[in-house]
């Protein structure tokens, strides 16, 4: 196996100015960060999915393509910084969509060979947790539960290079669980605002569902999906206007589920490491509700928790320039001929 990181001896004896591009599902996102410093993240939405209930990947591929040079070009523009005082160029390389990672692969490759600026390879999932970096200095060691539309783990930060898998589902992820959920609900795409916007009046007691026993750490939301599906079915048949009627209550429902089995598992995993930091990343975290019940986890344990702002919460190229500032420092840098790695992994932790 080739090993993709290779070290340069730089001095970092200046301010560090990073490009970054994030391009691993349905959203193009660029920054460009000076240090710690978060200049300019522009991110460009992809509307097209809506009609289709969710990410159809050729789609997402061909609207990174549209939307990857106009975006550049603007976060230079708004940054006013020169394309010579850039330091390095940062780029998602997986886990994602192939089509999707390729184009932000691409093209970062490009900007690195003709600007010859060194090259910086992130984990998608590892931004996410370092998304909590951006505004606050963490205290180490801490647990950050990540909950997104295509992943939901549980990892243990011992600093900025040493992150661990401790928990993760072994089928669908929260986030998608919201979607389907929303679906059924005849919601539109994404599902989770719908859900929480849907929830504000409902009864979270109203419906119960099942809540799948899962060893350790992991989660599963396979069953909790087809549970729901299922309540709304046998409900609808004497009841044609069930959902239309009961809407409120099943979202608030639902949605109260899906968060206590996450803050089940982090409150496990605060016990049984002795971890009392903890953090929440990933699209999710911009859940009202989903944030209380950090909050209430905080108080519990007499701690602090890392809350990202909604905006670094949901992908973004803020989280890949923060990520990349760290690799800087420690003069990692990858190859121009490294492939992207739809499903690259962060390190497993044994339980």
């Amino acid at each position: 196996m080739v090993n993709i990181l290779y070290f340069m001896s730089i001095k970092v004896n200046k301010d560090i100015i990073i490009l970054a591009i994030e391009s691993s599902c349905d959203d193009t996102s660029v920054a460009i960060s000076k240090n710690k410093e978060i200049i300019v993240n522009i991110v460009a939405n992809q509307k097209v999915h809506g009609e289709y209930g969710g990410v159809v990947p050729e789609l997402a591929s061909r609207e990174h393509q549209k939307n990857i040079v106009p975006t550049i070009s603007l976060a230079i523009k708004m940054s006013k910084i020169s394309k010579n005082q850039i330091d390095a160029i940062a780029f998602t390389r997986g886990p994602g969509l192939m089509g999707s990672l390729l184009v932000g692969a691409s093209f970062a490759k490009s900007l690195s060979i003709s600007l010859k600026k060194p090259l910086i390879e992130i984990n998608h999932m590892e931004a996410h947790v370092l998304a909590n970096c951006i505004d606050d200095d963490p205290i180490f060691p801490f647990i950050c539960l990540t909950v997104s539309g295509g992943h939901t783990q549980i990892v243990r930060v011992e600093n900025v290079n040493q992150i661990e898998v401790i928990g993760e589902t072994i089928d669908d992820s929260a986030g998608e669980t919201f979607d389907k959920c929303a679906k059924m609900l005849g919601l539109n795409y994404p599902g989770g605002p719908e859900i929480e916007k849907n929830s504000k009046h409902g009864n979270h007691l109203a419906f119960s569902f099942t809540h799948p026993k899962v060893d350790g750490l992991n989660f599963s939301f396979s069953g909790l999906k087809t549970n729901f599906m299922r309540l709304i079915q046998n409900k609808s048949i004497n009841n044609p206007s069930f959902i239309q009627h009961r809407l409120s209550d099943l979202c608030a429902s639902i949605q109260y589920t899906i968060i206590q089995i996450l803050t089940n598992k982090l409150d496990l995993a605060i016990r049984k490491y002795n971890v009392k930091n903890i953090a929440i990343s990933g699209g999710v975290a911009a859940n009202q509700e989903f944030r209380k019940a950090i909050i209430s986890l905080e108080k519990k344990y007499n701690t602090k928790a890392l809350i990202p702002k909604k905006e670094y919460s949901t992908d973004n190229a803020a989280m890949i320039a923060i990520s990349s500032y760290y690799k800087y420092r420690t003069n990692q840098f990858t190859k121009t001929s490294i492939n992207v790695d739809p499903r690259y992994k962060l390190k497993q932790y044994d339980q």
